[in-house]
């Protein structure tokens, strides 16, 4: 049975002393040990993972990192590994954000190395994808999706699916303040399941969490994560307030 999950994205926010007043609240709200079929995962700066990971030990709280590069180490200043990000007690990462698409020009080709790399270091993946305003209204987003999704994830073994979450977010809703309606999400991802079932089968599909995300506050949540495919989401902006936070966790 696949399980549900609410991730916070908390982005370029939150210093250490920031990071500890949110921690010290979700705790309060959220202190008993990972027990459920419900994870709750924050996603602080690099300079902050290790602080974060120490705060929420014992709790039900997971950490992942926003970002990884796909090199083992080298020239790459700036940059993150895999081994630094478990090292540092960090077993999930995000991939493929479209703010990293866009700013950072990160193509389907280097998210499927990236992707390569998390799993090889017994990582989990939260990944994500999404199709543009124009794909939209051109009525091409379930082809943006199939070509995102094949081009990074389907040469995949079978087995690697068991460390993949994925997580839809049109970027037109990406802080925007648009969400797309109940239908539309459920109308998607209803289609990324067929399509992993097409790839791997039904069962593999059935045990994949999908993600929504894109202006998700506590006042759609339960809208929109009542529909049968949606297993949670990917917060951005709400994630940074403890309580529409604890109000969107329990809307799963």
């Amino acid at each position: 049975m696949r399980k549900q999950m609410v991730a916070g994205n908390w982005k370029m926010n939150n210093n250490v002393v920031e990071s500890e007043l949110l921690i010290s609240k979700l705790l309060e709200k959220f202190p008993e040990s990972i027990n459920s079929n419900k994870r709750i995962v924050v996603t602080p700066s690099f300079v902050n993972l290790i602080p974060v990971v120490s705060w929420v030990k014992n709790s039900r709280i997971e950490v992942a990192a926003q970002n990884m590069h796909f090199a083992k180490n080298g020239a790459f200043t700036g940059e993150i590994s895999a081994d630094m990000l478990k090292n540092a007690g960090v077993n999930i990462v995000i991939l493929g954000h479209s703010e990293r698409r866009t700013y950072f020009n990160e193509t389907d080709e280097l998210l499927a190395k990236k992707v390569m790399t998390a799993l090889e270091n017994n990582m989990e993946v939260i990944f994500c994808f999404g199709e543009l305003l124009d794909d939209r209204k051109s009525g091409n987003h379930f082809k943006v999706v199939e070509n995102q999704l094949s081009k990074a994830l389907f040469e995949l073994e079978a087995l690697a699916w068991k460390n993949i979450i994925l997580a839809y977010e049109p970027v037109w809703a990406i802080g925007t303040g648009e969400t797309a309606s109940p239908e539309q999400a459920q109308e998607m991802h209803a289609f990324i399941r067929q399509l992993v079932a097409k790839k791997y089968g039904a069962d593999l599909a059935n045990d994949v969490t999908i993600l929504y995300g894109g202006s998700v506050k506590g006042s759609n949540a339960q809208e929109l994560f009542s529909n049968p495919d949606v297993d949670g989401g990917l917060i951005g902006g709400a994630a940074l307030n403890a309580a529409e936070f604890e109000a969107i966790i329990k809307a799963v």
